[in-house]
C-alpha cells in the first residue's frame, strides 16, 4: 500500500501488515532525539487500547514501514527487536502516524498472541495509580 500523501493508510483487520510507502519529506518530519530515538506508541487498531510504548531509530522506523511488522530499538540490549520474534506475540501494522511536532510515532496494529507486554499481559499499562 502506498502513503504518498499525509493521509494514513489503513489495512483491513485479519490480514498481515503490509508495507507503507512514505515519502522522504514525511520521514524528514520525524524529529529523533539526541540519542537518535523517537518514542512509538502502539495502539490496537480495533479497540484503540494503548498496548505499549517503545523506541525507534531511523532504521527501526524504516523496517516497520517496509515490513508491516513492528521493529524497535532496545535501549537496554542495544539491538533491534522484531516484536513477537521470540514470544510469538506479533504485531501487524495497520496504520502509522507522526504527531504535529514530529517527535512521537503512533502505530495502529493488530496484536497476535497473548499480548504486547513482556509480562504476558495484553497491555503494558495494566497498573493504575491509586489502586493500592
Amino acid at each position: 500500500m502506498s502513503n504518498e500523501t499525509n493521509e494514513h493508510v489503513t489495512i483491513p483487520p485479519g490480514r498481515p501488515g503490509v508495507s507503507i510507502t512514505s515519502s522522504d519529506a514525511e520521514r524528514a518530519e520525524v524529529r529523533f532525539g539526541p540519542d537518535g530515538l523517537v518514542p512509538a506508541i502502539v495502539q490496537d487498531a480495533t479497540t484503540r487500547e494503548v498496548l505499549m510504548l517503545a523506541y525507534m531509530d531511523e532504521e527501526a522506523l524504516r523496517r516497520t514501514l517496509e515490513s508491516g511488522r513492528t521493529w524497535f530499538w532496545s535501549r537496554s540490549r542495544q539491538e533491534y527487536w522484531l516484536k513477537g520474534e521470540t514470544s510469538g506475540d506479533r504485531q501487524y501494522v495497520r496504520a502509522a502516524y507522526y504527531d504535529c511536532d514530529g517527535d512521537t510515532i503512533l502505530l495502529e496494529i493488530d496484536q497476535e498472541g497473548a499480548g504486547a507486554c513482556h509480562t504476558g499481559a495484553r497491555s503494558c499499562f495494566y497498573r493504575a495509580f491509586g489502586s493500592g
